[in-house]
């Protein structure tokens, strides 16, 4: 649980507002682990923090590019090269200091899932844009009963309005959920995971540009075209699932 000494209350002092002292005393309580701190990820790891939850791990192998500019929460041009969870870590202790973060710089694979579900946490955030480590998280966290939210396709759209929030087995027009529905299926999941994706179409992938798209591990990423608003509000989006859930405040009724 963060100390309060270290953070003026005035800072959380709209979130208790609105979630109340019990909801927001739940939050500092709780755990939750960010998996890919990329233009999704870092936005939603940085909402986390400051609605006040007291514990958030930071999870990611990779290491920030120049094409990571245009939508990261925090990076600059002098950041390139380093690797993503331990600059928003960074960045995230001087924003919020009484909360514990925890940075973890591995690839998530069934061979590091204890370690990186350690705890277990109370939420995940998925926000992984490999497909087989996306399929083995969302699966490990169905087997182990750990609510997960998980993060589709934001790139190549634009239209925030149709941007929507439901169970995986509603998805719909999602390449990328429909192709992680599919996987999870044959493996016996067909619902129990949260998904933020989209109803837009999305635009085609682009031919890989060169070494800047090369990752840690030797993969060479197709060009995905994003601007910086999409990958965020996703993040946001993923990030409102988990603070509502563990303060157990339901969203307002639509009018």
């Amino acid at each position: 649980m963060p100390d309060p000494s270290s953070v003026s209350p005035e800072m959380f002092a709209r979130a208790v507002d609105l979630l109340g002292e019990e909801g927001f005393a739940a939050l500092q309580r709780s755990h939750v682990v960010v998996l890919g701190l990329g233009g999704v990820g870092s936005h939603a790891a940085g909402a986390l923090v400051r609605a006040g939850v007291g514990r958030v791990g930071l999870v990611d192998f990779d290491r920030l590019t120049l094409s990571s500019l245009n939508r990261h929460l925090v990076a600059r041009p002098a950041d390139v090269g380093r690797g993503k969870a331990r600059l928003l870590a960074e960045h995230l202790a001087a924003v919020s200091p009484g909360c514990r973060l925890e940075v973890s710089e591995r690839f998530f694979h069934l061979e590091t899932a204890d370690e990186l579900l350690a705890g277990p946490p109370a939420f995940v955030v998925d926000a992984i844009d490999s497909f087989t480590p996306k399929v083995a998280l969302l699966r490990t966290c169905v087997s182990r009963e750990i609510p997960v939210v998980s993060c589709m396709g934001a790139s190549a759209r634009t239209d925030p309005t149709l941007l929507r929030i439901s169970d995986l087995s509603e998805t719909r027009v999602c390449p990328l959920a429909r192709a992680v529905r599919r996987r999870l299926a044959k493996e016996g999941v067909r619902s129990g995971i949260r998904c933020v994706y989209s109803i837009e179409a999305p635009l085609p992938p682009l031919p890989p540009d060169g070494g800047d798209e090369v990752l840690r591990r030797g993969r060479v990423r197709n060009r995905l075209p994003s601007l910086s608003y999409m990958p965020g509000i996703f993040g946001y989006a993923a990030a409102g699932v988990v603070i509502l859930g563990l303060s157990g405040r339901r969203p307002g009724p639509a009018r």
